[in-house]
């Protein structure tokens, strides 16, 4: 297969490329999932194919192929070659990459048990005891759980002299319960964090041990009173806040959308190159940062598809705008002299785009436990995991729902409430936020199916947080 992806390299060289790289990529897909007492459906895959990319006078061609044969390996290479040319002609401004030095380097996230060798038979088994255990509560009308595995195997070589290879495995599962009665139904759900680890990360003994929590709190759901309208003190928990962090911040902080090649998707950015270094993001307290070395980190896979290698940096420092997300075609724009890493496909035959990486807020820097914010919020709303979210154009105004809400008065949780929504403003809701838990208490959530593109393309990236407390938002006006 090696030999077949060198042979592409030199196929594009040898028509006029002025640069080429090639993936040569295995996708390993396994996902199930179960409704009530029955499995509701089986995926197996294994998908496996090249993409070449190539520059000829500036312009970009792509071909892919999963007919891995020498001539159609040739026809494809020649094909991006071909494409490239005719692009040109219709070229305003040629692509120019900064620099990367060339490197060899393999790179496999962490994986003690292979979730490919775990029976389908033990798999199903197990979602359907968690949901058998959901149902035991009469109220519990409906019970899913799901589970999804994931292996990529990357090889990736340039002109540039680049000979790298990646084997990242995915692990995740999660189940839902929702409560029906008097004409309402409510949901509560449960789903430790996705993370790139082996089977391991499936955890059969914490999974069953929140059936019978997540029934009750299914069912507190359908009986608690309405959200009231008006302004509240919210603390978030780190799933809640890892859906926040991606649509206010991940994505506002894509370089190629804050210079407006995604104007046409609807998709554009507040936080523009005159904003960098300029931009007060949130309070003092708030930074985050990308860090695609982070371990068992969902966009942590070793090296981007530009061939650039994993690094750290941040996007918000001490709540200062100060940082992108790039890949080495926008990096140049703002003057970096590298990118930062963050170009990735989904597929062997998708051209590599600016993707979120993993963006995480800081934990603070003093003791402080979830029951301590609590004790000091005098009237609030405590909201755990994530729900619907909405959000415009230009990354700024948002609402965001949730899957459990607890009312707090005087430093106490006193109950459930449902139709919980809030609405902000990106910086004035990052500003708000005048507290957040120790790094005792963080969490690397994530995104499993982040979705970006034309045609769309789906990633994954880990939002780490700690619980926090942000002042004065406004709630319930969804209703």
């Amino acid at each position: 297969m090696r030999q077949l992806a060198a042979m592409a390299l030199d196929t594009a060289v040898l028509r006029g490329a002025e640069y080429a790289d090639v993936r040569l990529v295995r996708y390993r897909r396994q996902n199930l999932s179960a409704e009530d007492n029955r499995l509701s459906g089986i995926a197996d895959t294994d998908d496996y194919g090249l993409g070449v990319r190539v520059l000829v006078d500036g312009a970009w061609g792509f071909a892919g192929t999963g007919n891995l044969t020498r001539e159609e390996v040739q026809r494809v290479a020649a094909e991006a070659v071909a494409i490239a040319r005719a692009s040109a002609a219709a070229m305003r401004e040629k692509v120019r990459l900064v620099p990367e030095p060339a490197r060899t380097l393999t790179f496999r996230s962490p994986c003690e048990v292979d979730p490919f060798s775990v029976s389908i038979g033990d798999k199903a088994a197990l979602l359907l005891t968690i949901n058998a255990r959901l149902l035991n509560n009469k109220s519990v009308r409906k019970a899913q759980a799901f589970m999804t595995l994931r292996k990529d195997e990357r090889l990736f070589l340039s002109t540039d002299g680049s000979d790298l290879s990646s084997e990242v495995v995915t692990t995740a599962a999660g189940y839902q319960a929702t409560a029906v009665g008097d004409g309402d139904a409510r949901s509560r759900s449960y789903m430790p964090p996705p993370l790139t680890r082996g089977y391991e990360n499936i955890n059969a003994e914490d999974l069953l041990a929140n059936t019978e929590r997540v029934a009750e709190q299914a069912v507190m759901h359908l009986n608690a009173p309405e959200c009231p309208v008006g302004y509240k003190d919210l603390i978030l928990d780190p799933q809640n806040l890892s859906l926040t962090i991606h649509e206010s911040v991940g994505h506002a902080t894509e370089l190629d959308r804050a210079l407006g090649y995604e104007e046409s998707l609807a998709g554009r950015s507040f936080a523009t190159p005159d904003k960098l270094r300029n931009l007060k993001y949130g309070s003092d307290l708030v930074s985050f940062v990308a860090d695609n070395t982070l371990e068992a980190g969902l966009a942590t896979q070793g090296f981007d598809d530009d061939g650039v290698t994993a690094q750290r940096w941040h996007i918000v420092e001490d709540g200062l705008f100060v940082g992108y997300s790039t890949g080495r075609e926008v990096a140049g724009h703002i003057g970096l002299e590298r990118s930062t890493g963050g170009c990735r496909a989904d597929h062997w035959g998708s051209i590599p785009i600016v993707r979120i990486p993993n963006l995480s807020l800081m934990p603070g820097k003093e003791p402080l436990t979830l029951e301590e914010l609590i004790s000091d919020t005098d009237d609030g709303i405590f909201i755990e995991g994530r729900g619907s979210f909405s959000i415009d154009q230009m990354r700024c105004n948002f609402q965001f729902g949730g899957d459990a809400f607890w009312e707090i008065k005087k430093g106490r949780i006193v109950g459930m409430l449902k139709n919980v929504t809030y609405q902000s403003m990106t910086t004035d809701f990052w500003g708000s936020c005048d507290a957040i838990c120790d790094a005792r208490f963080w969490v690397q959530d994530g995104v499993l199916n982040c979705g970006k593109g034309d045609p769309m393309q789906i990633a994954q990236m880990t939002h780490g947080a700690a619980p926090a407390r942000f002042r004065h938002i406004k709630v319930g006006a969804a209703r």
